[in-house]
């Protein structure tokens, strides 16, 4: 996320977490996550993070981002039942982590924020244990904010 040419705002913070949260799964070997799986995440990911959705829809993209994860890993489809149901939980709950850190929006942080979450919907729904962060996740983006940051507000400001 550091990286010059991923914008602060954008929805290649919504790439990040998804790719960041399937690479984790993969790695952590339980699930089976294949590369194709990776792949159609990110596609489904590009469909549904449009660019200014949080505020004209309430939907920031990195909220389908992480569904289309654990939507892949869960199998879930218009025909299923409980799988279709855990993915919308999964969602419902990140979207309302993530709104409680908004005011401005922050793509860096509702990345950390869904990506926390998901480590623990992972333990819930797909009875993964994928490890947090070794250390305090302290953001170095602040000046980069166009909106102003929320500083203190944010959990990830030092």
């Amino acid at each position: 996320m550091g990286q010059k040419n991923v914008p602060m705002l954008g929805c290649e913070n919504a790439w990040i977490a998804a790719g960041a949260f399937m690479a984790a799964l993969k790695n952590e070997g339980t699930t089976m996550v294949t590369d194709e799986q990776i792949i159609e995440v990110l596609i489904r990911t590009k469909r549904q993070a449009v660019g200014g959705f949080c505020g004209l829809t309430g939907v920031c993209g990195i909220v389908p981002a992480m569904g289309a994860c654990f939507s892949i890993v869960l199998g879930a489809a218009c025909s299923k039942d409980q799988e279709t149901a855990k993915t919308m939980e999964v969602v419902a709950r990140i979207v309302g982590k993530i709104a409680n850190e908004t005011g401005p929006c922050c793509c860096k942080n509702f990345v950390w924020t869904a990506l926390n979450e998901g480590i623990t919907l992972a333990q819930s729904y797909l009875k993964v244990s994928l490890s947090s962060p070794s250390q305090e996740i302290i953001c170095t983006h602040s000046s980069r904010h166009p909106h102003g940051c929320r500083e203190s507000k944010c959990p990830y400001f030092k």
